[in-house]
């Protein structure tokens, strides 16, 4: 064995979770190497900011192209980065999308992995796999607090096609061995939130109500309820996993739950404004099979990787607010009220 630095491969790498997760490897001395698709909205903005660093190896970053829907830049790309660890955050992870696009969901995130995990099994070296999965799965649920036992009801083509991934990373591991583990990650946010996901919809329509260039903020249904925490410390849950001396599976989440209401209250109430005055409710907004409510029971990660949610729900919102008040050019320290006492 060589003492060079350990290699990570990120699908996913320019999203929200990716992003979060090659600053982590970074700072742990890694080298990170992301997959990138080549389409007509191809951006790394969210990563632009690791080429600038200054503490940071011109080496430590790398991008190829490839994708989740192409074996050969997968095969291709393990070969050429050799990785010890390979990290699958790539999907089309939208749920509303996922009803109107539910063939390529279906390719990209369940198809996707089994190509990758397949490429996987066939190298001539060992690598530690981690399926990115979600709270979704659950759907329908079976039990009011979800745990790694209890049933999948996917209720979207983007929970169906997670459910298959998930179970072809235990096939995987079950069959040929292979170091695989699952992550059943709950929704995780952050001020990279992709701006089409309910959080980040909000906290930017609240900054560009404030802006003056909207007056509404269109949503769909404000009861469903989740179990929100903060991506940066989610991706932590990821590496820990990894450095296990066996695979298994983690829900990572907090445990408690917040209706998009809820959400909606205290992202306004942060800036002292009425969400009765600009939220309307947009039928367009509804999902054909809706998930009621989700909240995940994350003790077997706690008792096992040491990992445990930092950030309270009111931080969460506090910090998307702020930081889209700043993207929007405005001063959050003139607009928002400050922390209670």
């Amino acid at each position: 064995m060589t003492d060079r630095a350990k290699r990570a491969l990120i699908t996913g790498i320019t999203g929200q979770d990716g992003s979060y997760l090659a600053e982590l490897l970074l700072g742990k001395g890694y080298e990170v190497h992301g997959l990138v698709r080549r389409s007509s909205t191809f951006s790394t903005s969210r990563i632009e900011h690791l080429y600038r660093d200054p503490h940071a190896s011109d080496l430590a970053l790398h991008l190829y192209y490839g994708d989740l829907s192409d074996s050969s830049s997968l095969i291709n790309s393990l070969n050429t980065i050799k990785p010890d660890e390979v990290y699958n955050l790539g999907a089309q992870s939208h749920v509303k999308v996922s009803f109107e696009m539910p063939e390529f969901t279906a390719d990209t995130t369940g198809m996707g992995t089994l190509r990758l995990l397949e490429a996987i099994r066939h190298a001539d070296w060992p690598i530690r796999f981690y399926q990115a999965g979600s709270s979704e799965m659950f759907g329908k649920i079976a039990e009011p607090i979800q745990s790694e036992t209890t049933p999948f009801y996917p209720r979207s083509p983007y929970a169906v096609s997670k459910v298959f991934a998930h179970w072809m990373t235990t096939q995987y591991r079950e069959a040929y061995g292979a170091f695989a583990a699952n992550g059943i990650l709950f929704n995780n946010e952050s001020p990279r939130r992709g701006p089409t996901f309910v959080t980040r919809k909000v906290t930017r329509g609240i900054a560009a109500i404030l802006a003056g260039t909207e007056d509404k903020l269109y949503l769909g249904n404000l009861d469903a309820r989740r179990d929100w925490g903060y991506a940066p410390e989610y991706v932590e849950a990821m590496w820990l996993m990894l450095q296990q001396p066996e695979p298994d599976d983690f829900v990572i989440a907090t445990g408690e739950t917040h209706s998009v209401r809820e959400f909606v209250d205290e992202a306004f109430a942060v800036v002292g404004r009425d969400p009765a005055d600009h939220v309307v409710i947009d039928p367009r907004y509804f999902r054909p099979t809706e998930v009621d409510e989700l909240c995940g029971n994350a003790s077997k990660a706690e008792r096992v990787l040491g990992w445990r949610p930092r950030t309270t729900f009111h931080a969460l919102v506090r910090l998307m607010v702020e930081a889209d008040l700043r993207e929007a050019g405005l001063e959050p320290e003139q607009l928002m009220r400050p922390v209670a006492g």
